[in-house]
């Protein structure tokens, strides 16, 4: 009998087939609308409404004539052939969906009109005629009209098309599902299926297939290559087809470039992303301060609800099995009864439910991803653009009392942008997961208490019950596992802090000898974090046990216990236990056990979410700012009758480092408070400014006050302080700093390149013959921090820089203290005194007033009080001060003295250069690994966990097998239970089971914990030990950031993700070789398909595994730019704001962020590439083992049917699961490849027991040399040509020479930190025979550039705490540091003050009286200072060369390398190794010609005289 076409009783509707008729209604009136808005009367009401002119609205909207174009030019404005091609399909689908309608009809006029009914049913027929004629009408538009129109037709055609298609499929193919229904169409006959196939067809495959139109973001710049993401079809989207190139391509190259991955989406770039995002989370772009939350969510609210929709639809698909499950059991256990559907449609569901699942939450996590990934370049991004703004302050560790600021002030500003651009940030992209605790996880509690309801009845309250009264249990032991990941992570700070640090001053390390106490120190904090890891992997093995336990006993409560202590359930409510409830309710146990876990794991995540936000707003709104930055604080520069441009100074301005409401000047670059005080006005001239004063007193922190880097304190109305910008400005640091680049590129600075003003100023700076040293000149790269160059080589870089630069402002900070006299004689002449710096303002700090003193138009004196005590001539400022008078007495270069040798020195700026260069490659570019995974980098990890690692897992093993076999019985044991629920089976026998899987599971996890607790232990002191025996030419060629990314993420990977990756796959392994036994032994026909699935998931694994790994290393590789670009824009940040350059720095940061970002998405999209197709196997292998049951194994019991259609359906999501285990593994397994490619770098020499010198050794400090060359590199050229020399004990030895020369060389010859050939006795007993931490530790060496650590100054001096403070600041007293702060009232350095981080809160010149403190400390016998006072005035100068002849130990020798003439001059000997009163008396050498060219000559002659 055939179901009447009008009504239907399942059907809310008096007839379905209005449906498309309404919603055709409803698109012709929204047209309407539509065309009545755009049309010239809706323009007119636009603009009374919006008050808008039209003329603008006509603009935007008419398109005015258009030339004519070709078809061609047609088809490819609508998206070219194919997408043409396929909307011309859809348009003859249409055109025979109205014919087969059209005869339908005519075809049954005239069978209708017999039986009575024709009318309603014509009427109805001829409406759908209509509706496809509309149809057509919009398919014809879609492919003729422009593309405007042609868009809203397409999206109003498919509408309609997709509303038909539902109803006929509810009308006609639903039906044929069911065991009572049929088809309400019917009476159309042989044309029904036909209509339904091509209706399918033009409103399912040809949407679902056809390709998107590329619509660049940007009209006016469109991509040149779209990203295949943004044209692929919808149906490539969901199921990522689009990425079957790229994954093909490399599954056939070893390794898969960066510049063969997908370009990125044009909506993905930085630079769009940040005109887009800013406004809503930059307070300094908006105006106006909110939290970044609510700016994030404003920012992905479309997301955001895509996201909530798609999680809805997942929780919903996740009860489809459950439920197909108990429907195909229930037939089975009773096939005659009767049921509303088939059981293929169950068997269907089987398949869809999972796969509508794995569609919809990969969708969600590619929607989720592609946030995590913008959200990581606009936080990147904002936070260097926000550094860019904030106030640089030395800072030290905190000290929490009563009266600190709160951390954010006393926090390391680099160490926090470095947390906010790296941990912060991947907690922040975990906010996601606040969804999954909102949406998903309550819609699947309802759902599972519906089903269980209807399941197991008043039962399933009972259960819920018992789950909340045991829900504390999860949640305090998540509290207490998230309070220990707190303290891991403070420990993981603190080891990384020290790590980071120690890497910075390795190279003062390995001088001093200090591997073995710094190694300890490290592994001192490695100790404590390892400790709060393991209590952090315990609790999560509790959580774990208490996540599966808390279930179990919700389901044994649920079911009702005999024998057992507590009755309740079924049992009691007397329900019969069958085989489709015990399953089917298992699965939804199993749903449940899964959301408790989720819901700790993902509060925990959002948690950290929440707090790294916090920071992030902390950073972005209470950070201090310059006062340029702060609209209220902006300092006045207004001066009456004077236009502010034209005046460089100050008037009546107090400066602090910080904007404090005390104003007590916090930690500053001079003490502990400081304020620097300008009385009346100073004003800086055009021409030659000096500024002088004695070291520490204040004056680098004067032209930080002009740059704008200190905070102004008003004193009076008429304070204000300027410096014109709009012609530029320049800027040389005491401290050089240079980009990690060429040297050419550090000069130029971004600045267009004029050939002839470039030689110039290489000529003027004396540089020229330093480029000839290199065989690639100029560009020779710097290497990080500048390696390559020495420091008046650096200093002269930066110089350069400045000069060259077209700015008319040109500050330069004491840029001479590097340089020897001849370099700085040339500088003085060519550069400061030449054509370049003419009619510029150059204002120079400098201690050597004499050189200078000539060309000076003004002379500003600084004192230790922090006051500027006046501004003067050269001759005012000389009579005013007698301490100036003195060092210039004692220091008048003569210049005329080197007229001569100046002018035999100049070459001709227009000779070309010659020869070939070398490349001049430095940083060699980071190593990757090709293929899979090594087995060495694989075998390093395993044998960690163990001294015998194969017992170590043979073990594992045999636990995990035996619990993962009483897991596998637990079900079976269920549903036999089920099957003799009559007979009183004994459910304690299910008991034992669950108590022996608890404690053999929780033993397992305890013994596998241990062993990695040792692997990470014996991973990480294998990493530092090598990182600390590191050769020097290692170091030099490997940026800091490679090394410290090692021992941060790598580490971490070790701890955490490799775990945790290789428990869960010992685990999932066992548990699929289980689960196929189980199925195996009831249906050994699934022997082959089990096979079968497994290999084509390894096959896919290992497809996606070979792009995985690639994209992995090139992530790895991309990442480590960003942030060493970070880290070089803020150890220069003075210098990039004085230059302007903050853009630049900016666009730069942008590129990098790209790059990144590019890389990363391919990363996420292949992740689901992966699973999306896993899942489909495993739903394809479960939904076809329920066939086989229903035809051949009806005589077997439905609980063993049930038993082993849970151990097939778990077979294959363990199947699955395992090779999505291995390829997450493998692919985290690139830190084990990087960890180990630094464990198997050059070493120095290991220490050896004939390497142990006597215990005597050293008794005196005699020094020999024969022969000595030395070299960097093993290939490089020799910088020491075979010297050869003898050095009694006791002596003093001066070293001068040029910049450059090889003087450092020499002294890192002597202590083996370079490649030498020759011989070095010291003591007696050759170097090379030494072990090199007996040889250093026994050497002091004070380098150019001082180093200190993070701590006390007591620290500092005594980084092994052998010595009591009497011997401490006795050395600081012979060091100079009393002569210094003499005249100081406050703010004087003592033990106990708190260095900064590289002592960034101390001047230079404190710094190395510091250094110079900690060598005499040592009392080595054998001294080398290094340019050890080139920062110290020469007050203090004089001083310590007292100390250092009076105070030292008789038989100690003493290197001096030094520019300053009075360090050396009362030597024993100096280089060219003779007495000064010999090698005065050679007219042609060295020391003589530096002698008579200094202003005193004469007191240096009675020097040598005396001595």
């Amino acid at each position: 009998m055939i179901a009447s076409s009008y009504y239907n009783p399942l059907s809310p509707w008096p007839n379905t087939l209005f449906i498309p008729l309404y919603v055709g209604a409803a698109s012709i009136l929204s047209l309407f609308v539509h065309v009545l808005w755009q049309s010239t009367w809706g323009l007119d009401l636009r603009t009374v409404l919006f008050k808008t002119h039209s003329s603008g609205l006509r603009a935007t909207t008419d398109s005015g004539p258009q030339s004519e174009y070709s078809i061609a030019d047609h088809i490819q404005k609508h998206g070219g052939k194919t997408i043409f091609a396929y909307r011309a399909a859809r348009l003859v689908g249409c055109v025979v969906l109205l014919g087969l309608s059209s005869a339908a009809l005519v075809l049954d006029d005239g069978q209708a009109q017999e039986i009575g009914a024709a009318s309603p049913r014509i009427i109805l027929q001829s409406s759908m005629c209509g509706v496809y004629f509309y149809s057509a009408v919009l398919a014809v538009v879609s492919i003729s009209a422009n593309v405007k129109w042609s868009r809203i037709a397409i999206r109003h055609v498919n509408t309609v098309l997709v509303c038909t298609l539902a109803v006929y499929f509810y009308r006609d193919v639903f039906p044929l599902a069911t065991n009572t229904l049929t088809p309400a169409d019917l009476w159309e006959g042989e044309l029904l299926w036909p209509k339904i196939a091509i209706l399918f067809a033009v409103s399912g495959i040809i949407p679902l297939i056809i390709p998107r139109q590329y619509i660049p973001l940007d009209p006016k710049n469109p991509m040149p290559v779209a990203n295949p993401e943004q044209t692929a079809s919808i149906l490539s989207s969901v199921l990522y087809f689009w990425l079957d190139p790229i994954i093909s391509l490399a599954y056939r190259l070893p390794h898969l470039p960066f510049d063969q991955l997908p370009p990125l989406c044009d909506y993905d770039y930085a630079e769009d992303l940040k005109a887009r995002t800013f406004p809503h989370l930059d307070a300094f772009t908006s105006g106006r301060k909110r939290h970044v939350f609510f700016g994030f969510m404003w920012i992905f609210r479309w997301e955001w609800f895509i996201m909530a929709v798609l999680l809805t639809i997942s929780a919903l698909a996740n009860f489809i099995s459950p439920l197909a499950l108990n429907r195909i059991l229930n037939h089975l256990e009773d096939p005659s009864a009767e049921s509303l559907m088939k059981p293929w449609f169950w068997v269907l569901l089987l398949f869809l439910g999972p796969f509508i699942y794995s569609l919809a939450f990969q969708w969600d996590m590619f929607v989720g991803t592609h946030i995590m990934c913008q959200t990581s370049a606009i936080v990147t991004q904002l936070v260097f653009e926000h550094a860019l703004r904030i106030r640089v302050k030395a800072e030290t560790a905190d000290k929490t009392d009563a009266t600190s600021k709160p951390s954010s002030q006393t926090a390391n500003v680099l160490g926090k942008i470095n947390n906010l651009v790296t941990t912060d940030l991947n907690n922040i992209n975990e906010a996601r997961n606040v969804l999954f605790i909102v949406v998903l996880v309550p819609i699947q509690i309802i759902a599972a208490i519906v089903f269980l309801y209807n399941v197991l009845g008043w039962s399933a309250f009972v259960g819920m019950g018992t789950m909340i009264a045991l829900f504390p249990l999860p949640g305090y032991a998540a509290r207490l596992q998230s309070r220990v990941q707190d303290k891991a992570l403070q420990k993981t700070d603190a080891r990384v802090q020290t790590f980071s640090e120690t890497v910075n001053v390795v190279r003062m390390i390995k001088m001093f000898g200090w591997e073995k106490q710094m190694n300890e120190k490290i592994a001192e904090k490695r100790e404590d974090e390892l400790t709060w890891i393991w209590r952090r992997k315990v609790l999560y093995t509790a959580n774990g046990i208490l996540n599966f336990v808390v279930p179990t006993i919700v389901m044994i409560v649920t079911y009702g216990q005999f024998f057992s202590d507590f009755v309740a359930g079924t049992v009691i409510m007397k329900q019969r236990l069958t085989a489709s409830t015990v399953f089917s309710s298992m699965a939804i146990f199993n749903i449940l056990s899964g959301q408790l876990w989720f819901t700790f794991y993902c509060t925990s995540m959002v948690i950290k979410a929440r707090v790294s936000l916090n920071r992030l707003n902390d950073f972005l709104n209470q950070t201090e700012l310059l006062d340029s930055f702060t609209s209220n604080d902006a300092p006045a520069t207004v001066i009456a009758d004077e236009t502010p441009s034209e005046l460089i100074g100050f008037r009546d301005a107090m400066f602090s480092w910080a904007n404090d409401d005390d104003a007590d000047g916090t930690l500053t670059p001079s003490s502990r408070r400081f304020i620097l005080r300008i009385e009346g006005e100073l004003l800086f001239k055009p021409g030659f400014n000096l500024v002088i004063g004695p070291t520490g007193s204040g004056k680098t922190s004067l032209l930080m006050a002009l740059l704008g880097e200190m905070h102004l304190i008003q004193s009076s109305p008429a304070s204000w302080f300027n410096l014109p910008r709009q012609r530029g400005v320049s800027y040389a640091a005491q401290e050089s700093w240079v980009l990690n680049d060429t040297i050419k590129n550090n000069i130029l600075f971004n600045a267009p390149l004029d050939e002839q003003r470039y030689r110039k100023v290489v000529y003027q700076c004396c540089l020229e013959r330093d480029l000839e040293l290199f065989d690639a000149g100029d560009e020779t790269e710097v290497g990080e921090k500048g390696l390559t160059l020495s420091g008046g080589q650096k200093a002269r870089v930066t110089l350069a820089r400045s000069v060259y630069a077209d700015s008319q402002v040109v500050i330069l900070d004491d840029i001479l203290a590097a340089l020897d006299v001849h370099t700085a004689k040339w500088v003085v002449e060519k550069c400061l005194g030449g054509d370049l710096l003419k009619n510029r303002t150059v204002i120079l700090v400098t201690h050597n007033i004499a050189m200078t003193s000539k060309l000076a138009d003004l002379v500003v004196s600084v004192g230790l009080d922090g006051r500027v005590h006046g501004q003067h001539s050269v001759s005012a400022a000389l009579l005013a001060d007698k301490v100036l008078a003195e060092e210039a007495s004692h220091d008048e270069v003569a210049l005329a003295a080197a007229e001569k040798e100046l002018d035999t020195a100049e070459k001709e700026l227009d000779a070309p250069q010659e020869g070939n260069q070398s490349p001049g490659k430095l940083i060699v570019a980071e190593e990757m690994e090709i293929g899979r995974v090594s087995w060495d980098a694989m075998k390093m990890f395993l044998s960690a966990h163990a001294s015998n690692s194969v017992l170590f897992f043979l073990g594992l093993f045999v636990a995990q097998f035996l619990v993962s076999i009483f897991v596998r019985l637990e079900p079976w044991y269920l549903g036999y239970w089920a099957s003799q629920y009559e007979k009183d089976a004994p459910v304690s026998v299910f008991n034992c089971m669950f108590y022996y899987v608890v404690v053999m599971y929780c033993t397992a996890h305890i013994y596998f914990t241990l062993g990695s607790f040792n692997a990470s232990k014996s991973i990480h002191r294998q990493l530092v030990d090598s990182i600390m025996s590191a050769t020097f030419r290692w170091l030099d060629i490997t940026p800091t950031s490679r090394i410290i990314t090692r021992c941060t993420g790598d580490t971490d990977a070790v701890d955490d993700t490799l775990s945790e990756g290789l428990w869960d796959l010992v685990d999932t392994s066992l548990g699929i070789i289980t689960a196929f036994l189980a199925v195996v032994i009831y249906s050994p026909a699934f022997f082959i398909p089990g096979i079968l699935v497994g290999v084509m998931g390894v096959a896919c694994g290992r497809i996606y595994l070979a792009s995985q790994m690639s994209v992995k290393r090139e992530q790895s590789n991309v990442k480590a730019p960003v942030l060493a670009h970070i880290g070089a824009a803020m150890a220069g940040l003075v210098s990039v704001r004085a230059y302007g350059a903050q853009d630049t720095l900016m666009q730069i940061s942008i590129d990098r962020i790209n790059r990144l970002t590019r890389v990363s998405r391919t990363f996420a999209n292949l992740n689901r590439w992966a699973i999306i197709r896993l899942d489909l196997l495993g739903a394809l292998f479960a939904s076809q083992t329920f066939p086989y049951y229903l035809v051949y194994l009806k005589s077997v019991s439905s609980s063993n049917i049930g038993f082993s259609l849970n151990m097939a359906l778990g077979f294959s999501g363990s199947l699955l699961s395992w090779t999505r285990l291995w390829n997450q593994f493998e692919v985290q397994s690139n830190s084990l490849e990087r960890i180990k490619q630094y464990v198997e770098i050059d070493h120095e020499p290991k220490p050896t027991a004939s390497g142990v010198p006597p215990a005597y050794w050293p008794a005196s400090g005699s020094i020999g040399v024969r022969n000595l060359s030395a070299k960097y590199s093993a290939d490089g050229p020799k910088v020491l040509h075979d010297i050869s020399f003898q050095v009694k004990s006791g002596d003093r030895v001066g070293i001068v020479g040029r910049t450059g020369s090889g003087k450092s060389s020499l002294t890192l010859a002597l202590l083996r930190c370079i490649f030498t050939e020759g011989t070095v006795h010291y003591d007696g007993v050759p170097t090379s025979s030494l072990n090199l931490d007996a040889l250093r530790a026994n050497v002091t060496i004070i380098p150019q550039i001082p180093e200190l650590l993070t701590g006390s100054l007591r620290a500092n001096l005594d980084i092994l705490g052998q010595y009591d403070d009497v011997v401490l600041n006795d050395a600081l007293r012979a060091a100079g540091l009393t002569a210094l702060q003499e005249e100081m009232e406050e703010g004087k350095l003592t033990l106990d003050t708190e260095i900064s981080a590289g002592g960034n809160n101390l001047s230079v010149g404190q710094r190395q009286i510091i250094a110079l403190a900690r060598a005499i400390v040592r009392r080595s016998k054998l001294l080398i200072l290094d340019e050890a006072t080139s920062a110290i005035d020469y007050k203090t100068d004089a001083v310590i060369q007292t100390s250092l002849r009076t105070e030292l130990p008789p038989d100690t020798t003493v290197f001096t390398v030094a520019h300053r003439l009075h360090s050396i001059m009362d030597a024993d000997k100096i280089v060219e190794f003779d007495s000064p009163k010999v090698l005065l008396q050679n007219e042609h050498g060295f020391l003589r010609a530096l002698v008579d060219e200094s202003g005193d000559k004469e007191v240096l002659y009675k020097m040598v005289e005396r001595s």
